[in-house]
């Protein structure tokens, strides 16, 4: 499990669409939202948690279609298929992968980012905060369509349209979590949501991802 992890990590680092390709448009959403509603700091600030989520979520998509694709390409997949592990820790540590060069610099980078829309300083840290427990929601979602999609031709497009629906009440409330909290208002109860998205994603999606990878391997 470890060697697979590694591998991935420097997979996702040599091709180009993880943690560099991620972070650049994080970067730029952020830098051309000013620029669209003007530079006014009160909409800034009121609009800045869910404009920096929306960029997190997408920026994670950039890279979904390589997980199991440069695999499927080379014939490793078939390989590691074959191997003791199940498809459902393989699915999972490509989840993880994703996460760590994808989730968790995005997460890192919110709050330094989050300066450019002018938050409120409590708004930093529920940011940072809905970040760290929602996007490894994001990254196992995107996992389990990355494993439905794998081997198909443009499969990068439709891995799109059948993930974004999957990230909508991932969005909505770690959104909704992070302007509460910045807010000073009660945010309890979208932060369970979320946790609880989170918590069920892991629990049930890599073995939802582990059938789809046998089905398409077959």
């Amino acid at each position: 499990m470890k060697a697979l992890l590694v591998r991935d990590l420097r997979l996702a680092i040599r091709a180009g669409g993880g943690f560099g390709l991620s972070l650049a448009f994080f970067l730029i959403v952020t830098v051309l939202v000013p620029f669209a509603v003007g530079p006014e700091a009160d909409i800034l600030s009121r609009i800045g948690p869910g404009i920096l989520w929306v960029a997190a979520l997408l920026a994670t998509l950039l890279s979904l279609d390589r997980q199991f694709a440069l695999d499927h390409e080379d014939g490793a997949l078939s390989l590691i298929a074959t191997s003791p592990l199940p498809l459902e820790a393989v699915a999972l540590i490509k989840a993880f992968a994703h996460w760590l060069t994808t989730g968790l610099p995005l997460t890192l980078a919110a709050a330094p980012l989050g300066v450019l829309l002018n938050l409120e300083r409590p708004a930093f840290s529920w940011l940072v905060l809905t970040l760290a427990l929602g996007t490894p929601a994001l990254s196992v979602i995107g996992t389990f369509g990355a494993a439905l999609t794998v081997g198909l031709r443009r499969g990068g497009l439709l891995l799109s349209l059948l993930v974004l629906p999957l990230y909508v009440p991932t969005l909505i409330f770690g959104a909704e979590a992070a302007r509460r909290g910045a807010e000073g208002l009660a945010a309890g109860t979208p932060i369970l949501m979320l946790a609880g998205i989170t918590a069920g994603s892991l629990a049930l999606l890599p073995f939802a991802a582990g059938a789809a990878l046998r089905i398409n391997l077959r």
